[in-house]
C-alpha cells in the first residue's frame, strides 16, 4: 500500500480533483462544516495523504492539527502545501499507521479521515484506535466513497470506476494498476449501515451517515460517549 501511494503521489491531487470534477472539494468542506458544533481544539487527520482535509479543518480554528500517513511522498507534498499556505504553526504531518496510533488515549477532540479508511489493513482495529485516542464527548468524521444504489447512477458509477477511471488515471499517473486497484476497494468497502455497525462495534454511538451526490460518497459521524453504569 505504501509503494502504491508513493507511486501516484505526484499526480494524486490533480487526478482527485479532475476525476471528480472538483466535487471532492465540496465533500471535504461539508465534512468540516459538520464538525463546527464540536469546536475542536485538537484534531487528528488519519490517512491525511496530501493534507487536503487537514488544511480544510483550519476553518474550525483549532489549536493543533496532526496528520498521519504511511506514504512519505504524499506527506512531502502535503508539507509543501502547508508551507505555501503558512500553516506550519498549526498543522504537523508525520508518518504513522491507523492501526497503531502513537498517541495517548483521550488526546483529541476529533479524529477524521477522507478517502483512507477503506485502505486500512485492519479496518476494525483502526476504528478502535480512533475511539481510543478520542476524548469523551469527541467525535470521528469519515468521508469515504460508497456505492450508489439507484438506477441509472449505480450503473454509470460502475462503468466509470471499472473502465474510465483506470484508463485516465493510468495515462496521467503512469500507473494503471493503481487506478484499477483503488476502485476495487470501493466495491469491497462496507458502506452505509454496514459501516455504521462497525463504528458502533468499535465503541462509538450516534453513528450517522450523510450520503453525498447520489450516494457516490458518504460522510459518517459518530461520537465517543461516557461509559454507562
Amino acid at each position: 500500500m505504501r509503494s502504491l501511494f508513493n507511486s501516484i503521489a505526484h499526480r494524486y491531487d490533480f487526478l482527485n480533483h479532475t476525476l471528480s470534477s472538483g466535487i471532492d472539494i465540496i465533500w471535504r468542506r461539508r465534512a468540516i462544516q459538520l464538525l463546527q458544533p464540536f469546536q475542536p481544539k485538537q484534531i487528528l487527520d488519519v490517512a491525511t495523504g496530501t493534507a487536503d482535509l487537514a488544511i480544510e479543518a483550519v476553518r474550525l480554528n483549532p489549536e493543533q492539527i496532526i496528520g498521519i500517513d504511511i506514504s512519505p511522498k504524499m506527506l512531502e507534498i502535503g508539507r509543501r502545501k502547508i508551507q505555501t499556505r503558512k500553516l506550519t504553526h498549526l498543522i504537523t504531518l508525520e508518518s504513522g499507521e491507523a492501526e497503531h496510533l502513537r498517541f495517548e488515549s483521550g488526546s483529541f477532540d476529533v479524529v477524521m479521515a477522507a478517502f483512507g479508511v477503506r485502505n486500512f489493513t485492519d479496518l476494525e482495529l483502526g476504528l478502535k484506535e480512533f475511539h481510543r485516542v478520542l476524548r469523551i464527548g469527541g467525535c470521528t468524521i469519515i468521508l469515504e466513497f460508497s456505492q450508489p444504489k439507484r438506477f441509472p447512477i449505480k450503473q454509470m458509477f460502475r462503468f466509470y470506476s471499472r473502465y474510465f477511471l483506470p484508463l485516465l488515471g493510468g495515462i496521467v499517473s503512469n500507473n494503471r494498476s493503481a487506478y484499477e486497484y483503488l476502485p476495487s476497494t470501493v466495491a469491497e468497502f462496507p458502506d452505509g449501515e454496514e459501516f455504521g455497525a462497525l463504528l458502533r462495534s468499535a465503541g462509538f454511538t450516534n453513528a450517522t451517515c450523510f450520503p453525498q451526490t447520489f450516494g457516490i460518497a458518504s460522510i459518517y459521524i459518530a461520537k465517543k460517549e461516557p461509559l454507562s453504569r
